[in-house]
Formats: structure tokens, C-alpha cells, sequence
């Protein structure tokens, strides 16, 4: 069986890591660079910084922030936020990131994901989708009536601020066949509350797609991640609140993990 990844989350707001609830109420959690070679020296496969206001503010990502955090960590780092052309992107991998996360770009133009894939390889780009679940979908018969999504999920956009027609397994297996390599799944309704990954979700996704799915949004304690691999069966699981403010320690989080029975990565 494949080894499980765990990945510490940087959401980025003016050059400051921040963190919320359900993409709300920001408090400061600290300086990107930082916490980033924290969490790598405390065991985390990898870092993903996402640049959270980028493309609310339709600016480009912030690079000095994406080099000082790179210089920093020596484990598989991801960016995203704001990249929108090729030449945003090529800028980005150039600051020092190995894979781009692109989000609302690759809705409004999903040619973005192939043309990113055939540059830099399939593997270097990760479609990253906010979903939530679906007010409209009351029961299956106003579903069929009003033509809802099927899977009962809605795809956000601008970090959550702009609902879209997409569903979201729909649009996870779109992404694939345009050339993704991973999807990168948050739960709005479970971010930054504590109560577990939306498992249902992630579950339908990695069983619609054949690339690797990372679930977000709502880890809370140990218990969350076992359940997210075995019952999401999610390929990694990412986090950031209980890593900034010191709820677990992601060495300790491996090891009660891996007695549980799911194979994880350990330094040599």
C-alpha cells in the first residue's frame, strides 16, 4: 500500500500566515517562512502556501514571500493563488516552488491546466477545489426538478467568495482529463472548525478520479486523519490550524497514525 502524506497548509493574507472559520473571522498565525521550516523540521511531507487574497485583489502571487519560504524547507513545496497565465506560473516555479495550485483560474479557463501540465509536467500541478455543500439540494426530486448538482457539492471560487455551477465531482474529474496531477479538495464547510474532513466528499472524488486526492478543511485531532484515509480514502491530508497553534506535534501525529494502521512516511 501506498505510504499517506500529511502537509501543513500556509494560508496567506498580506504576507502574514492566517487562519479562519470556514474561510472567516482571519486571525494572525504567524511569519510563512517560519512556520514553514517548522513544520518541515517537525515532519510534515510537505508545505502548501496559498496566497489566500491574490485573486480577490486580482493581483499576482506574492513572490518574495514564495522565495523566502522556499530557501527555507527542503521538502516538496507547493503555491498558489493568483496565477492566471502561463507566464504567472513560470514566475511562481522560478521563486522556488515545485508544484502550482490553481483554482479559480482553471474554472474560468481550464485549458490553463493543460497548458501549465505541458510545460512543466502533469505532476507539478495540483487543481485545487472549495467546495460546499449544496443549499439547493433538498431531496432527490427537487434535484432532478431543478436541475441540482449531483453530487450535492458546489465549486467556489476567489477563495470562497463566489459560487459557481460547477459540481464538484464533475469538475475533479474534468481536471483530471485536462491534466492534472493531484486535486487539492477543501471542505468550506469544515474549515477551520475542528469536527473532521468532510469524508463523504473527499470519498466520492478519490473514487471518481485516479490521481491523488488531498483532503482539507476541518482536522482536529488524530482520530480526523485515520478516518479521512481509511473512509475518504484521501491520499494525503492537509492541515493548518492544529499545526500553527501547536495541537499536535506532526512526528507524534505519524506515529499514532501509523499504529493505526495506515502506512506513513518517516524520515530516514
Amino acid at each position: 500500500m501506498l505510504t499517506k502524506r500529511i502537509i501543513a497548509c500556509l494560508d496567506v493574507d498580506g504576507g502574514r500566515v492566517v487562519k479562519g472559520i470556514e474561510f472567516q473571522n482571519l486571525r494572525d498565525a504567524g511569519d510563512p517562512a517560519e512556520l514553514a521550516r517548522a513544520h518541515a523540521e517537525h515532519g510534515a511531507d510537505e508545505i502548501v502556501l496559498l496566497d489566500i487574497s491574490a485573486t480577490a485583489q486580482a493581483r499576482a502571487t506574492l513572490l518574495d514571500t514564495v522565495r523566502r519560504t522556499a530557501s527555507q524547507i527542503f521538502v516538496p513545496f507547493t503555491v498558489g493563488g493568483g496565477i492566471r497565465t502561463l507566464e504567472e506560473a513560470s514566475a511562481v516555479f522560478d521563486a522556488g516552488c515545485d508544484k502550482l495550485s490553481i483554482n479559480s483560474a482553471a474554472v474560468k479557463n481550464p485549458s490553463l491546466i493543460t497548458c501549465i501540465g505541458e510545460r512543466f509536467g502533469s505532476q507539478a500541478v495540483v487543481v485545487a477545489i472549495d467546495a460546499r455543500k449544496d443549499d439547493a439540494r433538498k431531496d432527490d426530486a427537487r434535484n432532478e426538478i431543478d436541475g441540482g448538482l449531483s453530487s450535492g457539492y458546489r465549486v467556489f471560487v476567489a477563495g470562497g467568495r463566489i459560487p459557481t455551477e460547477r459540481d464538484a465531482v464533475e469538475w475533479a474529474k474534468e481536471a483530471e482529463s485536462r491534466g492534472a496531477g493531484e486535486i487539492l479538495l477543501t471542505s468550506m464547510d469544515r474549515d477551520g472548525t475542528g469536527i473532521g474532513f468532510e469524508c463523504e466528499l473527499t470519498a466520492m472524488i478519490a473514487s471518481a478520479v485516479s490521481i491523488p486526492v488531498i483532503a482539507s478543511g476541518g482536522a482536529g485531532d488524530i482520530q480526523h486523519f485515520v478516518e479521512v484515509f481509511r473512509e475518504g480514502k484521501a491520499d494525503a491530508a492537509l492541515a493548518a490550524s492544529i499545526f500553527h497553534f501547536g495541537v499536535h506535534d506532526i512526528r507524534e501525529l505519524k506515529k499514532q497514525v501509523s499504529d493505526a494502521g495506515i502506512p506513513m512516511r518517516f524520515p530516514c
